[in-house]
């Protein structure tokens, strides 16, 4: 699995031009499944981001957690992160998981997410065409793959 975590201000989805879910300060979280993750996976990248200090201290370090500020998590299904731009222009998504893969993982990952934060994780609607908007608070931005444990 390979996730993009942002540090936001505030961040939102809109499905046909409805809002479907929105958070304050805290974590947006675009996730990727490819072919092979595992449970493995999303239990290692769910204790990874709840546990990833990105948040000021009181002396201006990023040395607290969503947790330790009570920050926010909206996660939001996202095949692209695996693509490929090895040959030619045109991304190759033949290492994203299919729907019977992603979707039990993906949604694995909010749950163990909500059960390691202590709050819900808001989220968007897997395969929708979705408007994502956020306002990156930094900007923090940082990328994590289970495969690489990085």
């Amino acid at each position: 699995m390979r996730i993009v975590i942002q540090r936001v201000k505030r961040a939102s989805v809109t499905i046909d031009g409805t809002l479907h879910s929105k958070i304050g300060e805290g974590m947006m979280v675009l996730v990727g499944v490819r072919e092979g993750d595992t449970p493995a996976d999303v239990e290692w990248l769910a204790a990874k981001t709840a546990a990833l200090r990105i948040f000021d201290d009181d002396a201006g370090v990023m040395n607290r957690s969503v947790i330790d500020v009570g920050g926010e998590v909206m996660a939001v299904s996202q095949f692209t992160l695996n693509a490929s731009t090895k040959k030619g222009n045109r991304p190759s998504y033949i290492h994203a998981a299919g729907h019977d893969l992603a979707v039990p993982l993906y949604e694995a990952y909010c749950t163990e997410l909500e059960r390691l934060t202590g709050r819900e994780v808001m989220r968007g609607v897997f395969g929708a065409e979705m408007q994502v908007e956020l306002i990156n608070d930094g900007p923090v931005t940082i990328i994590i793959d289970s495969k690489l444990r990085e």
